[in-house]
């Protein structure tokens, strides 16, 4: 039966969100149980176009790019799929009748990561953030609102700006794995090699300004969707807090974390201030 099959594509879609990411699943756990696996196959089908370009290293990328890319566009034409994640996925771009505008962007900005390895200009890194974070945020709105064209108009530019939040602040605390390891760099005008104070303290201006906006639309969000994203949004500004209170030189050599703790204390905490409208 094909709606048995659905069933496996939504449990892997949830699988791959709570195997790769603890804090995003625990954030995802918040939503009301209506829209957490959409959310759950949004973030599957992410995270695998993500993985082959930036784990699948003894592999030809190129070609795997490729046959997951002509997968997905046979799954969005058909609405089915043998690979499970793209089956789980395409049931969610349809129900919610996603932009395919927004899907070609996000596989743009991962083909990028195939062979690009830096962004001199602002727009060659604004256009590389709006394809790999801005556009996810918009694919997840639409599912926030439950595809309310009006509301979904209304807080477009605040899920962008929050997807662009989360987006730099991965950028800031993976400088060790995108540099050393990649051999990328996404921030323009910046001397990974040497980066200093200052480079370091326009980075974080630029996102706390994206995270004051975004605020902003999180406070407009449906109730089915707002303590979740609350969530996430606490999560990351913790991560902000740690990077800030980082050497810039330090950020280069380690990873900054946020423990399974403070992971929990964030969540009671984000809970009291949700329940007592202090957003």
């Amino acid at each position: 039966m094909k709606a048995l099959f659905d069933t496996v594509s939504y449990k892997s879609s949830k699988l791959v969100t709570t195997t790769y990411s603890t804090s995003f699943s625990l954030a995802t756990k918040m939503l009301y149980k209506s829209i957490r696996n959409d959310i759950y196959n949004i973030y599957g089908f992410v995270r695998l176009a993500d993985e082959i370009v930036d784990s699948f290293h003894d592999y030809n990328k190129e070609m795997l790019f490729e046959r997951f890319s002509d997968d997905l566009e046979l799954a969005i034409h058909h609405k089915v799929s043998l690979n499970p994640i793209l089956n789980a996925f395409q049931h969610t771009f349809h129900k919610y009748n996603i932009d395919k505008a927004l899907v070609d962007a996000f596989m743009h900005s991962m083909e990028l990561d195939l062979h690009k390895t830096e962004y001199l200009t602002e727009t060659e890194y604004r256009n590389y953030i709006y394809g790999s974070a801005d556009v996810v945020g918009l694919m997840c709105l639409k599912v926030f609102v439950k595809g309310d064209t009006e509301k979904y108009e209304e807080l477009k530019d605040t899920a962008m700006a929050l997807g662009s939040a989360f987006q730099k602040v991965n950028f800031l605390r993976d400088l060790k794995t995108d540099f050393e390891g990649l051999n990328r760099t996404y921030f323009p005008n910046t001397d990974l090699e040497n980066l200093d104070e200052t480079s370091k303290k326009e980075i974080i201006g630029d996102i706390e300004a994206d995270f004051s906006k975004g605020l902003q639309g999180i406070k407009k969000l449906p109730i089915e969707a707002k303590f979740g994203v609350f969530m996430a949004y606490r999560y990351y500004r913790q991560l902000m807090k740690k990077l800030k209170s980082t050497p810039a030189l330090k950020i280069k050599e380690s990873r900054i974390r946020v423990s399974n703790p403070k992971k929990i204390e964030l969540l009671a905490r984000s809970y009291v201030k949700y329940q007592l409208n202090l957003l």
